[in-house]
Parts: structure tokens; C-alpha cells; sequence
């Protein structure tokens, strides 16, 4: 089997959500592979330095480097890898997460370019990405979906809804947490008892905010920070809609874990998710920001039990597309090659 470095934000550790290269990694050691990773290391400066020193140390051992790339700060990690990789004559694979790594391409297109062109291959999760990148003639990007263990998550048909909210992400303003206290506020409107839960880690100070609005509005919100994944899907048979409430986004795994609990997902129209949600068969589309059409939805939900039946149910079968052994064979053929 061959041995991979792992380059990523290996940080669920250190009380941030768990991401690619916590999930992946160890999913790739069960299959056989060896595994390195770089990096868990909190501060940001030293977090680079600690990639570097490791990719150089693994020049004569990695047979392939794998590069979680997003479009924030952390997208020149993956451009200071991928140099170092090229200078050590490695073969790397960017996988390509961040919703607005397009803008990337008009922000910073010298580096983009040498990233993706001395890449070995390039994977990305969505046809989102795949078509934005082909559009400016990066041809050689592979999809493999992102993936979950479909075992972890018991459907629960929720046959008659109540104004129930759940919303999970990092609170980032990348993410606009305060659209689902609009949408709450909005809802509260017609149904006094609605509520709605937040869970995920304070990003960027953004909870605090929405702590301090939902006390003055009066809503009834509970912030749970950040959850271990079992923690938050037994959590979820509280709940009865999901929020995703994001400016932008690839193919976030927790709108595809709701959808194989069975909660119906309302969710902005960015980045992937048009390409993961059709609007009215598998789920509801709202542009960002929209807080007005985003709680239209949800009432429409809330006053028709059939359409909800058959919200969740497509969505399920939509998940069952990312379960694990469907994915796998993918990476398989990838580090075949």
C-alpha cells in the first residue's frame, strides 16, 4: 500500500470542527494505507512551519501528498505546500474545499495556476468547483463527493413537523449565523414556540453577537458550541428543519448528514449546494440573505405534512450517494494511478 502525507487543519482535537483530514485520513488507514499528518498545531505561524518541516522529512517516504485546500487564509498553506512539493519532486494531490476558491482565480491567478498545473491530479467534492475551474481551462480536476458513514445516521420520517430549528457550522461571518436568528424571528412571528439550536464552535467572535441579538430579540435559541458528531445526531431527533444559512459553500458535509437524518434542509443557494439540493424535490433553495424567502419556506413546510414525507425522503436517497463504500472505490483508483 502506498504512504500519504496528509497536508490539512487537523484541529478537532483543539476544539474546532472536525474536517476533511479527520475524517478521510483515518477512513484511508482502514483501507490499508499509511498516514502521516501536518497539522494539529493550534498557532497558525507555527501550523505552516510544522507542514513544511514534515513534508520535507517525508520527501523520500510520501508517495503521494494530500493537500486540503480552502479559499480563506488558509489557501496559501496549500500554495506553500504544493511549491515545496514541487521543489522535493513529490506528487500532490490538492482537495479542493472552499466555496469561494473561483474568486481565487481572478484574486490570484499566477499562484492558482502553478498550483493546480503542477499538481498530480486535483480532486473536488462538487461539479460546482469542477465547472468553475473548467470554465478557465483547468481540465484535469477529478470528482470524488464527499463522504459519510450512512450506518451513523438513522433516518427518523417526520411525518408532522413543529417549528423546530437546527443549524450546525463554525460561527463565521463566511457562514452568517445571524440569518438564522432572523429566520427564527421571522417564523416566532406565527409560531410563538418556535426555537431554534445552534451548534458549532465560535469562529470569529460571531456567536457572541448572536448570543447578544437572540437576548435582545427575546428568541429562543440554545448555543451548544462546538458537539462531537454523535453528540449533535442524537441531538437532531430534537429538532425538525435545518438551517444552512452560508455566503459561501462547496458541499458541506453537514447539510448532507440532515439530509440522511431526514430533516428537511432549507439552505442559500451558493457555491455547491444547487448542485447537491433541487430546489422543491430534495430540499429548499433561498438566495444568501434572504431571511424573508428562507421562513416562507419554512412555513410552507410547517402547513403541508406531505410535501415534508417527500422532502426527506428524496434527501435521503440523495445521502445514501455519499456513503463511504460508494466513495472509497473512487480514492482507491486514485492512488492506482
Amino acid at each position: 500500500m502506498k504512504n500519504i502525507l496528509y497536508i490539512g487543519n487537523k484541529l478537532a482535537g483543539k476544539g474546532r470542527t472536525a474536517t476533511t483530514i479527520d475524517i478521510l485520513g483515518p477512513l484511508l488507514q482502514k483501507e490499508g494505507f499509511k498516514l502521516r499528518y501536518a497539522s494539529s498545531v493550534k498557532n497558525t505561524n507555527a501550523r505552516l512551519l510544522h507542514m513544511m518541516r514534515l513534508t520535507f522529512l517525508s520527501r523520500n517516504w510520501a508517495h503521494y501528498v494530500l493537500i486540503d485546500t480552502y479559499s480563506t487564509r488558509n489557501f496559501w498553506y496549500a500554495i506553500t505546500i504544493g511549491r515545496l512539493c514541487k521543489s522535493l519532486k513529490i506528487k500532490y494531490i490538492p482537495i479542493l474545499h472552499g466555496g469561494n476558491l473561483p474568486d481565487r482565480l481572478s484574486k490570484n491567478p499566477k499562484a492558482i495556476q502553478a498550483f493546480i498545473n503542477n499538481a498530480h491530479t486535483v480532486v473536488s467534492p462538487s461539479d460546482y468547483l469542477i465547472d468553475a475551474f473548467a470554465k478557465a481551462d483547468f481540465k484535469q480536476l477529478v470528482k470524488i463527493p464527499n463522504h459519510i458513514d450512512l450506518n451513523k445516521y438513522s433516518f427518523k420520517l417526520r411525518s408532522e413537523i413543529q417549528p423546530r430549528l437546527l443549524w450546525v457550522r463554525s460561527f463565521a461571518d463566511i457562514y452568517n449565523p445571524e440569518m438564522a436568528l432572523e429566520v427564527l424571528d421571522l417564523i416566532s412571528e406565527n409560531y410563538p414556540n418556535a426555537k431554534l439550536c445552534m451548534v458549532g464552535p465560535d469562529k470569529d467572535g460571531s456567536m457572541k453577537k448572536c448570543i447578544s441579538i437572540a437576548a435582545q430579540k427575546n428568541l429562543s435559541v440554545e448555543f451548544t458550541g462546538l458537539l462531537d458528531k454523535e453528540d449533535w445526531i442524537s441531538l437532531s431527533k430534537n429538532y425538525d428543519l435545518f438551517i444552512n444559512t452560508s455566503n459561501f459553500d462547496n458541499l458541506p458535509v453537514s447539510v448532507i448528514e440532515a439530509m440522511a437524518l431526514g430533516l428537511p434542509v432549507i439552505s442559500t443557494n451558493v457555491g455547491g449546494i444547487p448542485f447537491l439540493i433541487k430546489h422543491g424535490e430534495n430540499g429548499f433553495l433561498t438566495p444568501p440573505f434572504k431571511a424573508v424567502e428562507m421562513a416562507n419556506h419554512i412555513n410552507e413546510l410547517l402547513e403541508n405534512n406531505q410535501l415534508v414525507t417527500g422532502i426527506a425522503q428524496n434527501a435521503r436517497t440523495t445521502a445514501e450517494n455519499f456513503n463511504w463504500d460508494k466513495v472509497k472505490g473512487l480514492w482507491l483508483q486514485l492512488f492506482e494511478g
